[in-house]
């Protein structure tokens, strides 16, 4: 079991550890409910420091990154982030993760911490193609760096103590290489995965306990607190986000999961555009959906869908309780035919059918905060 620069911290703050892509996480601290509130109202910061960064440098780094992902990243200008989507060539998707763009030479991709070793691998298969080396101009660096989120309607507010650069008026999926809380080259993207605002942090490993206590101490007076994994679970699947592993893998298409929005058709070729092609002609066999349960209960990832009809239409992906609203809603896949918004569905828990309407996520907005996806 790997740990990050910080285990020692949450452990020391009585967070509850378990095992994460390989690596000991936190999961909670003060509870779940009580952690994604706190993010919703004021701040909190995440330890992600098991995400996979990826150096694509040279001139030959753009063409590169258009080959192996589905969104367009020549419309990317210095210091502009992207979300996109590494793929197969049958048009599934290896994983997702994000581009960032330094400069026409020197590109970041940030990707799962689970498929780092699987993202490395099969992009390498393709680098070669473009005068690339694994290890020369395409560096797993994921080793070298820590990550921390700082999100919430407050995080930015907060984090300008730490930072002479201004920060809260930087739009969302942008970033900045800066000095912060004294440290050189941080590299602060207005990023996130929990539809609250706020940013992330890059680091040197070595930096990562200095740059959590300074970002403890800056949020005091707003009410920051250490939030798990958990939480970050629960947050993202409020604003209907794809997680790896339940609404994306291997299987699965971008189009099928809703992300046709990143699959950029207009760009020249890329790894599965044939495919994904062949699939949009031929017409969506099944479609990634959100739900709002009408009964009392929660939809766990696994869990039958039903038409109104009983017949089965579809498994749940995805599912929680809002600790915000009270609702319960998850995600997931249904064949094309049913995946209508309104349309009526049964989610079948134990020996039970309990009703569902297909809603278009998010499942809350937050108010007030600009970046939002």
């Amino acid at each position: 079991m790997q740990a990050t620069p910080l285990t020692s911290i949450h452990e020391s703050l009585g967070a509850r550890m378990a095992p994460f892509a390989g690596y000991s996480m936190p999961i909670e601290y003060t509870g779940i409910s009580d952690e994604h509130i706190c993010v919703r109202h004021k701040l909190g910061v995440f330890d992600v420091s098991h995400m996979g960064e990826f150096w694509v440098l040279g001139k030959q780094a753009l063409p590169f990154i258009q080959h192996i992902t589905c969104n367009d990243a020549a419309v990317l200008t210095n210091g502009k982030a992207q979300y996109s989507c590494l793929m197969h060539k049958d048009g599934c998707v290896v994983d997702d993760l994000l581009v960032y763009r330094f400069n026409e030479e020197k590109y970041l991709l940030v990707v799962n911490a689970a498929n780092i070793d699987k993202d490395f691998a099969a992009a390498s298969q393709h680098a070669a193609l473009f005068g690339l080396t694994a290890g020369v101009d395409f560096i797993n660096a994921s080793a070298d760096y820590a990550q921390l989120a700082v999100q919430g309607p407050l995080a930015l507010q907060a984090m300008q103590k730490l930072c002479a650069e201004s920060l809260e008026s930087m739009e969302y999926y942008t970033f900045k290489e800066v000095t912060f809380a004294g440290i050189k080259d941080v590299i602060l993207s207005t990023t996130g995965y929990t539809g609250a605002g706020g940013c992330e942090l890059y680091v040197r490993s070595a930096q990562a306990a200095a740059l959590w206590n300074a970002v403890m101490e800056a949020g005091k007076d707003f009410g920051i607190q250490p939030i798990g994994l958990g939480a970050r679970d629960t947050l993202r699947l409020e604003m209907g986000y794809c997680l790896y592993g339940h609404e994306l893998d291997d299987r699965t298409t971008p189009l099928e999961a809703g992300l046709g929005w990143i699959t950029k058709f207009s760009k020249n070729d890329f790894v599965g555009k044939e495919a994904l092609l062949a699939q949009q002609a031929a017409g969506l066999q099944r479609k990634l959906v959100g739900f709002v349960l009408g009964d009392r209960g929660v939809a766990r990832a696994g869990y039958e869908i039903y038409s109104a009809g009983m017949e089965q239409v579809g498994a749940v992906t995805s599912g929680t309780v809002s600790p915000l609203t009270k609702m319960s809603f998850g995600m997931g896949y249904v064949q094309a035919i049913s995946a209508t918004v309104g349309k009526k569905i049964f989610i079948k828990v134990r020996d039970k059918y309990l009703s569902a309407e297909i809603v278009k996520p998010p499942f809350y907005i937050s108010r007030g905060v600009k970046n939002v996806r």
